[in-house]
């Protein structure tokens, strides 16, 4: 009898168990779902301005006023009939399956139709209300919008411009705060933790702190209207690059170094054979991190080049362009993307890199 009681509650805990062992394999899925769900309903947020701007450059000014056009750029499809285009329908037939037919001749509660597959049948009687039914389209992108804003906008120049202004910042930014960072990773300078402190500390100074007196300098020396303000400052290096070299130098053995100096390597020469070669990683993050902030930089142009418009870089001419054709927004957005190309480009290209720069800090050789 006790061996049949045993049997017995052994049998009803059984299912207790399976649900306990599926409850614990079902939570950790569940968790990682529910992250999963959590990041992609950011990233749907973050980048639905990227999508709306994607779908509206390929847009006519038709499309975007219809109420009832799709999200992507399409056209109402149509079906020509003796010379004259009628709209496509989605139609329930009477034999229980949908066609796609022509709307020829429009009623309150009956309409005539005609069936593209077959129109020397002649127009169908259908029974209901038109305006009910689903219209078709057709994918039909604008690609002239991108032909004639590259003309409008002077997009070779702006792209020359702004080219110019990045790559000779991008060479100043490297070779300042390559040396700098060298010198503080390397050298022993009396006072250097209270100097690299105060070029640290410069990081949370404002820009618009020094704005004021910085203009009144370059106005005063005849630099406004050039490009001398926007890359001339660069060859002086940055205290968030020069943290960022710094730290990964200080990542290479000082043996490598020592091993140079007897062989009678001068500092010049240790840096230029070993420490360089080591930091190809470091070096070309931030050749890139400058490279996209300027040619994304707005605000330094607009103070700078607004009375030179032969010399303005693609942020600024791109935002006087939108400023002009507000009511073809179309426009707009095709402008934008032309804009936005080469940076996408570069971070698909070089996204180790960027990836990189960002750990650099937390690196260990």
């Amino acid at each position: 009898m006790a061996t049949k009681t045993k049997t017995l509650a052994s049998s009803v805990s059984s299912p207790a168990r399976s649900s306990a062992v599926l409850m614990r394999w079902m939570r950790p899925l569940l968790g990682r779902a529910s992250f999963t769900l959590f990041i992609l309903m950011i990233l749907t947020t973050y980048l639905s301005p990227f999508g709306y701007m994607m779908t509206t450059a390929f847009k006519n000014r038709e499309m975007i006023t219809q109420p009832d056009a799709p999200l992507w750029p399409a056209q109402e499809a149509s079906y020509m009939h003796e010379g004259e285009a009628y709209p496509l329908y989605q139609v329930p037939a009477g034999d229980g399956q949908t066609h796609e037919w022509a709307l020829f001749k429009k009623g309150r509660e009956e309409s005539l139709f005609i069936d593209p597959e077959n129109p020397a049948a002649g127009p169908i009687q259908w029974e209901g209300r038109w305006r009910t039914l689903e219209r078709m389209w057709t994918f039909s992108p604008q690609w002239g919008n991108f032909s004639q804003v590259w003309l409008e906008i002077r997009m070779p120049l702006l792209l020359f411009n702004t080219f110019v202004i990045a790559v000779v910042g991008a060479i100043g930014t490297l070779l300042s705060c390559t040396a700098v960072a060298y010198g503080f990773s390397r050298f022993r300078i009396p006072g250097k933790p209270l100097f690299f402190t105060l070029l640290i500390s410069t990081i949370i100074l404002p820009q618009f702190v020094t704005l004021v007196p910085t203009y009144a300098l370059f106005q005063r020396i005849g630099w406004v209207g050039t490009w001398l303000p926007l890359t001339v400052p660069h060859f002086f290096a940055n205290a968030y690059n020069v943290f960022l070299l710094r730290q990964f130098f200080m990542t290479i053995p000082r043996d490598l170094d020592e091993a140079a100096m007897i062989d009678g390597a001068s500092p010049l020469r240790t840096l230029i054979s070993i420490i360089l070669p080591q930091s190809k990683a470091a070096i070309i993050a931030v050749g890139l991190f400058h490279f996209v902030f300027a040619w994304n930089d707005y605000f330094g142009p607009l103070v700078y080049l607004s009375t030179a418009r032969d010399l303005q870089p693609i942020a600024l001419g791109i935002q006087d362009y939108n400023a002009l054709f507000s009511f073809e927004p179309q426009l707009i957005q095709a402008s934008s993307l032309l804009g936005l190309i080469v940076p996408v480009a570069i971070f698909f290209m070089a996204q180790r890199f960027f990836m990189g720069g960002l750990v650099i800090t937390g690196v260990e050789k």
